[in-house]
């Protein structure tokens, strides 16, 4: 049970970086290092933005879960 979760976290950090790094960036900061400062963004968010940014959340939440049951099991095994 907890080389199950522990695999779950595993992926579930991996696709949650790889969902943070997919996000435009909003301007300022380091995203203008990597030339995100030169584009506009006019009318505010696209769909596929908005999806990725439900996509994200839930899989934080997930992350988040897995993590709080890791830890509980972890502690009823000692």
């Amino acid at each position: 049970m907890v080389l199950g979760f522990s695999i779950a976290l595993i992926v579930f950090s991996l696709l949650l970086m790889l969902l943070v790094l997919m996000h435009k960036g909003k301007g300022g900061g380091l995203s203008d290092m990597f030339g995100g400062g030169m584009q506009s963004s006019v009318g505010g968010s696209s769909v596929a933005e908005r999806n990725l940014d439900r996509i994200t959340v839930v899989v934080g939440l997930m992350w988040f879960a897995s993590i709080v049951v890791l830890g509980i099991l972890m502690k009823t095994n000692n």
